[in-house]
Protein backbone atom coordinates (compact mmCIF):
# COMPACT_ATOMS: atom_id res chain seq x y z
CA UNK A 1 0.00 0.00 0.00
CA UNK A 2 1.27 3.50 -0.79
CA UNK A 3 -0.12 6.40 1.40
CA UNK A 4 -0.47 9.52 -0.32
CA UNK A 5 -0.07 12.82 2.05
CA UNK A 6 -1.58 15.65 0.00
CA UNK A 7 -3.87 18.42 0.25
CA UNK A 8 -5.61 20.68 -2.39
CA UNK A 9 -2.79 21.71 -4.70
CA UNK A 10 -1.75 21.05 -8.36
CA UNK A 11 1.76 18.86 -6.83
CA UNK A 12 -0.81 15.99 -4.72
CA UNK A 13 -3.20 16.21 -7.98
CA UNK A 14 0.00 15.24 -10.40
CA UNK A 15 1.04 11.89 -7.78
CA UNK A 16 -2.23 11.16 -7.96
CA UNK A 17 -3.14 10.78 -11.30
CA UNK A 18 0.36 8.72 -11.08
CA UNK A 19 -1.15 6.33 -8.95
CA UNK A 20 -4.38 5.62 -11.19
CA UNK A 21 -2.59 5.24 -14.15
CA UNK A 22 -0.18 2.51 -12.73
CA UNK A 23 -2.80 1.04 -11.18
CA UNK A 24 -1.03 0.63 -7.81
CA UNK A 25 -2.37 0.37 -4.10
CA UNK A 26 -2.86 3.71 -2.90
CA UNK A 27 -4.78 5.30 -0.28
CA UNK A 28 -4.79 8.95 0.01
CA UNK A 29 -4.01 11.05 4.25
CA UNK A 30 -5.76 14.27 3.59
CA UNK A 31 -3.42 17.27 4.50
CA UNK A 32 -4.63 20.04 5.27
CA UNK A 33 -2.58 22.68 4.21
CA UNK A 34 -4.78 25.70 5.16
CA UNK A 35 -5.08 24.84 8.44
CA UNK A 36 -1.25 24.05 9.08
CA UNK A 37 -1.34 19.91 9.07
CA UNK A 38 2.16 20.20 6.92
CA UNK A 39 3.56 21.99 10.45
CA UNK A 40 2.77 19.54 12.76
CA UNK A 41 6.20 16.81 13.83
CA UNK A 42 4.39 14.17 13.08
CA UNK A 43 4.03 15.59 8.92
CA UNK A 44 7.90 17.01 9.59
CA UNK A 45 9.10 13.54 9.77
CA UNK A 46 8.20 12.46 6.90
CA UNK A 47 9.55 16.13 5.17
CA UNK A 48 11.51 18.00 7.14
CA UNK A 49 10.54 20.85 4.30
CA UNK A 50 6.69 21.06 5.33
CA UNK A 51 5.53 20.50 1.92
CA UNK A 52 2.67 18.53 0.33
CA UNK A 53 2.86 15.98 -1.02
CA UNK A 54 4.57 12.85 0.69
CA UNK A 55 4.54 9.12 -0.02
CA UNK A 56 5.08 6.33 2.09
CA UNK A 57 5.37 3.19 0.98
CA UNK A 58 4.98 0.13 2.63
CA UNK A 59 6.89 -2.01 -0.02
CA UNK A 60 9.81 0.39 -0.95
CA UNK A 61 12.66 -1.11 -1.76
CA UNK A 62 14.35 -4.40 -0.54
CA UNK A 63 10.63 -4.52 0.77
CA UNK A 64 11.25 -1.83 3.58
CA UNK A 65 9.10 1.06 4.51
CA UNK A 66 10.20 3.97 2.44
CA UNK A 67 9.18 7.58 2.57
CA UNK A 68 9.65 10.45 -0.37
CA UNK A 69 9.10 13.72 -0.47
CA UNK A 70 9.38 16.55 -3.84
CA UNK A 71 7.11 15.41 -6.99
CA UNK A 72 9.65 14.83 -9.71
CA UNK A 73 11.61 12.35 -7.35
CA UNK A 74 8.06 10.51 -6.24
CA UNK A 75 6.96 10.10 -10.14
CA UNK A 76 10.51 8.88 -11.07
CA UNK A 77 10.47 6.25 -8.45
CA UNK A 78 7.04 5.42 -9.13
CA UNK A 79 7.89 4.89 -12.87
CA UNK A 80 10.84 2.85 -11.80
CA UNK A 81 8.80 0.95 -9.51
CA UNK A 82 6.32 -0.28 -11.92
CA UNK A 83 8.21 0.06 -15.33
CA UNK A 84 5.46 2.20 -17.04
CA UNK A 85 5.37 5.50 -18.25
CA UNK A 86 9.22 6.56 -19.04
CA UNK A 87 10.42 5.17 -22.54
CA UNK A 88 12.82 2.80 -22.35
CA UNK A 89 14.98 4.29 -25.41
CA UNK A 90 17.58 6.47 -24.23
CA UNK A 91 17.17 9.65 -26.00
CA UNK A 92 12.98 9.35 -25.59
CA UNK A 93 13.94 8.30 -21.92
CA UNK A 94 16.60 11.87 -21.63
CA UNK A 95 13.22 13.99 -23.46
CA UNK A 96 10.89 12.87 -20.85
CA UNK A 97 13.14 13.43 -17.77
CA UNK A 98 13.56 17.34 -19.55
CA UNK A 99 10.04 18.08 -19.81
CA UNK A 100 9.28 16.77 -16.45
CA UNK A 101 12.41 19.19 -14.96
CA UNK A 102 10.93 21.76 -17.28
CA UNK A 103 7.98 21.48 -15.16
CA UNK A 104 9.16 21.18 -11.74
CA UNK A 105 11.69 23.92 -12.27
CA UNK A 106 9.83 26.03 -14.48
CA UNK A 107 5.83 25.55 -15.01
CA UNK A 108 5.24 25.25 -11.12
CA UNK A 109 7.34 27.74 -9.58
CA UNK A 110 6.26 30.73 -11.92
CA UNK A 111 2.52 29.69 -11.98
CA UNK A 112 2.48 29.56 -8.46
CA UNK A 113 3.88 32.65 -8.12
CA UNK A 114 1.47 34.34 -10.31
CA UNK A 115 -1.46 32.80 -8.47
CA UNK A 116 0.52 34.12 -5.49
CA UNK A 117 0.87 37.55 -6.25
CA UNK A 118 -1.86 38.09 -8.63
CA UNK A 119 -5.14 36.20 -5.97
CA UNK A 120 -3.18 35.44 -2.65
CA UNK A 121 -1.02 38.30 -1.83
CA UNK A 122 -2.40 40.77 0.54
CA UNK A 123 -1.30 43.94 -1.24
CA UNK A 124 -0.91 44.43 -4.41
CA UNK A 125 2.46 44.78 -6.03
CA UNK A 126 1.76 45.52 -10.12
CA UNK A 127 4.94 44.62 -10.62
CA UNK A 128 5.84 41.12 -9.54
CA UNK A 129 1.85 40.80 -10.85
CA UNK A 130 3.16 41.64 -14.57
CA UNK A 131 6.27 39.78 -14.36
CA UNK A 132 4.69 36.85 -13.46
CA UNK A 133 1.91 36.64 -15.72
CA UNK A 134 4.00 37.09 -18.74
CA UNK A 135 6.28 34.16 -17.79
CA UNK A 136 3.17 32.30 -17.39
CA UNK A 137 2.36 33.17 -20.84
CA UNK A 138 5.74 32.51 -22.19
CA UNK A 139 6.19 29.28 -20.88
CA UNK A 140 2.51 28.68 -22.47
CA UNK A 141 4.05 29.57 -25.66
CA UNK A 142 6.82 27.43 -25.09
CA UNK A 143 4.28 24.62 -24.52
CA UNK A 144 2.34 25.32 -27.34
CA UNK A 145 5.18 24.89 -30.18
CA UNK A 146 5.75 21.38 -28.10
CA UNK A 147 2.87 20.13 -28.27
CA UNK A 148 2.66 21.27 -31.80
CA UNK A 149 5.28 19.23 -32.97
CA UNK A 150 4.29 15.84 -30.69
CA UNK A 151 1.08 14.52 -29.44
CA UNK A 152 2.39 14.38 -25.99
CA UNK A 153 5.61 16.04 -24.33
CA UNK A 154 8.33 13.12 -23.99
CA UNK A 155 6.83 13.18 -28.18
CA UNK A 156 4.93 9.69 -29.44
CA UNK A 157 4.31 8.08 -25.70
CA UNK A 158 2.24 9.78 -22.80
CA UNK A 159 4.50 9.61 -19.94
CA UNK A 160 4.77 11.15 -16.18
CA UNK A 161 5.56 14.43 -17.82
CA UNK A 162 2.60 14.88 -19.42
CA UNK A 163 1.16 14.06 -15.65
CA UNK A 164 3.29 16.20 -14.15
CA UNK A 165 2.29 19.05 -16.25
CA UNK A 166 -1.33 19.34 -16.70
CA UNK A 167 -2.58 19.87 -13.08
CA UNK A 168 -0.95 23.44 -13.06
CA UNK A 169 -2.73 24.03 -15.79
CA UNK A 170 -6.01 23.75 -14.87
CA UNK A 171 -6.63 27.41 -14.48
CA UNK A 172 -5.16 28.66 -17.56
CA UNK A 173 -6.95 25.77 -19.78
CA UNK A 174 -9.77 27.62 -18.37
CA UNK A 175 -9.17 31.58 -18.49
CA UNK A 176 -7.16 31.12 -22.12
CA UNK A 177 -8.71 28.98 -23.90
CA UNK A 178 -8.06 29.44 -27.75
CA UNK A 179 -4.64 31.20 -26.65
CA UNK A 180 -2.86 28.09 -27.34
CA UNK A 181 -4.24 26.04 -29.38
CA UNK A 182 -1.95 23.07 -29.03
CA UNK A 183 -2.33 23.06 -25.29
CA UNK A 184 -6.01 23.30 -25.58
CA UNK A 185 -5.92 19.89 -27.81
CA UNK A 186 -3.36 17.89 -25.57
CA UNK A 187 -5.79 19.06 -22.08
CA UNK A 188 -8.44 17.70 -24.21
CA UNK A 189 -7.18 14.62 -24.76
CA UNK A 190 -5.70 14.22 -21.29
CA UNK A 191 -8.66 14.91 -19.30
CA UNK A 192 -10.41 12.23 -21.53
CA UNK A 193 -8.28 10.29 -19.58
CA UNK A 194 -10.00 8.06 -16.61
CA UNK A 195 -7.17 8.59 -14.36
CA UNK A 196 -6.43 12.17 -15.05
CA UNK A 197 -9.84 12.72 -14.38
CA UNK A 198 -10.35 11.27 -11.37
CA UNK A 199 -6.62 12.24 -10.12
CA UNK A 200 -7.65 15.86 -10.52
CA UNK A 201 -10.70 15.46 -8.27
CA UNK A 202 -9.10 13.45 -5.41
CA UNK A 203 -8.35 16.47 -2.84
CA UNK A 204 -10.86 18.03 -0.56
CA UNK A 205 -12.32 21.57 -2.58
CA UNK A 206 -11.61 24.41 -0.25
CA UNK A 207 -13.62 27.47 -0.71
CA UNK A 208 -10.26 29.30 0.19
CA UNK A 209 -8.25 28.96 -2.91
CA UNK A 210 -8.41 30.56 -6.41
CA UNK A 211 -11.10 27.33 -8.11
CA UNK A 212 -13.37 27.90 -5.02
CA UNK A 213 -13.72 31.77 -5.28
CA UNK A 214 -11.03 32.64 -2.50
CA UNK A 215 -13.93 33.24 0.18
CA UNK A 216 -12.83 33.00 3.41
CA UNK A 217 -8.83 33.26 2.66
CA UNK A 218 -7.33 35.11 5.77
CA UNK A 219 -4.23 36.23 7.04
CA UNK A 220 -4.03 33.49 9.43
CA UNK A 221 -4.10 31.26 6.18
CA UNK A 222 -1.33 33.17 5.15
CA UNK A 223 1.00 33.41 7.91
CA UNK A 224 0.94 29.40 7.57
CA UNK A 225 1.64 28.85 4.37
CA UNK A 226 4.39 32.22 4.12
CA UNK A 227 4.23 33.95 6.91
CA UNK A 228 5.59 33.20 10.70
CA UNK A 229 4.02 30.50 11.57
CA UNK A 230 6.43 28.88 8.33
CA UNK A 231 9.47 30.21 10.63
CA UNK A 232 8.59 28.82 14.28
CA UNK A 233 11.84 26.61 15.07
CA UNK A 234 10.78 23.10 15.22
Amino acid sequence: MITLYGGPTPNARKIAIALLEMGLDWQLDYIDILAGDQLTPEFLALNPNNKTPVIVDDEGPGGERFALWETGAILLYLAEKTGRFVPVDPVKRAICWQWLMFQVSGVGPMFGQEAHFTHYAKDRHDYAIARYSREVDRLMMVLDKRLGEAEWLAGEDYTIADMATLPYLRRQLIEKAGRFPNVDRWGAAMLERPAVAEGMTVDVARAETIEGGLTGFTDEHRAILWGDRQHVKR
